[in-house]
């Protein structure tokens, strides 16, 4: 194999190769969520444009970018761009895809009986036990180890066939986390509130950068066999570059995590905003309006016990009852 050129700014942003298996799957996952839009617009049911750029950009972008960009050219030579590579693929490319919510596509275009075939899928023990959150962040944490610390990864780098699974395997143990906290589809046990959410994406943020860290400052070189091979005479320093790929891989994780809680605020800003229209709505329905108490007492000609007495049975409900819907009516109420 010949090295490529002195990898320069310029050629980090001009060098491409096809990678047959992943244009593949790129176009497969396009084809059908655009067919999933198509659809569901044709039903007269509305799908968000942010969505649809979600998914497309920072999803299927991502996955072109990490498979056929300057990174997979350079790969093989360099520890850096291999390290980024796998991270864009763990990591951002599942919160692309999710942020496009593909599973509630999936059952929003999907004719009945296929809908209720998905979710019976996800209501079985395998799938709630893989997506269960501890569960994912683990199996993340344990693929990037895997990859680094065990001869997964250089033999990755000698055969292309594990390479490609590789990169599959990344991306699907990612997607573990991040689509079921990002979907509108109970995916997730019910104690897994918007506020869990964020606090399990926070977690996973400090476990994502342990992987980065354990890189950069491992004492032996990873799949130092092959790098010290194949290293161009423009290539740094092989050590310095893994610690380059550490570093790089610690970054990205943070800024993702950054994204991904971001992600989970505004969600549940908005479900909170969507709950309050709703309570707003039935209230407006049910609410009507109240009787004088002091009135209802003389009609009614109840005089034992004297008139407070009166006046507290005929209080309104939402006047002596504590819970959600009383609460809202008493602000709602003047005076």
């Amino acid at each position: 194999m010949g090295s490529p050129p002195e990898l320069t700014t310029g050629r980090l942003l001009s060098s491409w190769h096809l990678d047959v298996p992943a244009l593949l799957l790129v176009a497969l996952l396009g084809v059908l969520y655009g067919w999933g839009v198509l659809r569901v617009r044709r039903w007269g049911e509305h799908w968000p444009v942010p969505r649809v750029v979600a998914f497309a950009l920072l999803g299927l972008g991502t996955l072109v970018v990490a498979t056929m960009s300057a990174l997979a050219v350079y790969d093989r030579v360099l520890f850096w761009p291999a390290a980024v590579q796998n991270v864009l693929l763990d990591l951002i490319a599942p919160l692309g895809l999710a942020l496009g919510d593909p599973l509630r596509l999936a059952l929003s275009a999907l004719p009945g009986p296929a809908v209720g075939r998905v979710r019976r899928a996800m209501a079985g023990r395998t799938v709630r036990l893989l997506t269960f959150p501890l569960v994912s962040t683990a199996l993340v944490l344990a693929t990037e180890l895997t990859v680094y610390f065990t001869p997964y990864f250089a033999t990755a780098l000698r055969d292309s066939w594990l390479h490609e699974l590789m990169y599959l395997h990344l991306l699907l143990v990612g997607c573990l986390f991040v689509v079921p906290v990002l979907t509108r589809e109970e995916a997730l046990p019910r104690w897994c509130t918007h506020p869990v959410r964020a606090a399990l994406v926070f977690l996973d943020g400090v476990i994502d950068a342990v992987p980065g860290i354990v890189v950069m400052t491992h004492g032996t070189l990873i799949a130092g066999a092959w790098y010290l091979h194949h290293a161009p005479s423009w290539a740094p320093d092989t050590r310095h570059d893994q610690q380059l790929g550490g570093g790089a891989m610690i970054s990205i994780a943070e800024l993702v995590a950054l994204a991904f809680l971001l992600a989970v605020l505004v969600q549940w800003a908005h479900t909170e905003r969507v709950q309050t229209k709703a309570l707003d709505r039935r209230l407006d329905a049910e609410q009507i309006p109240a009787v004088p108490a002091t009135r209802a007492a003389q009609g009614q000609g109840v005089v034992a016990g004297g008139g407070g007495r009166g006046a507290d049975l005929v209080r309104p409900w939402w006047e002596t009852e504590n819970g959600e819907v009383a609460e809202r009516i008493r602000q709602r109420r003047p005076g």
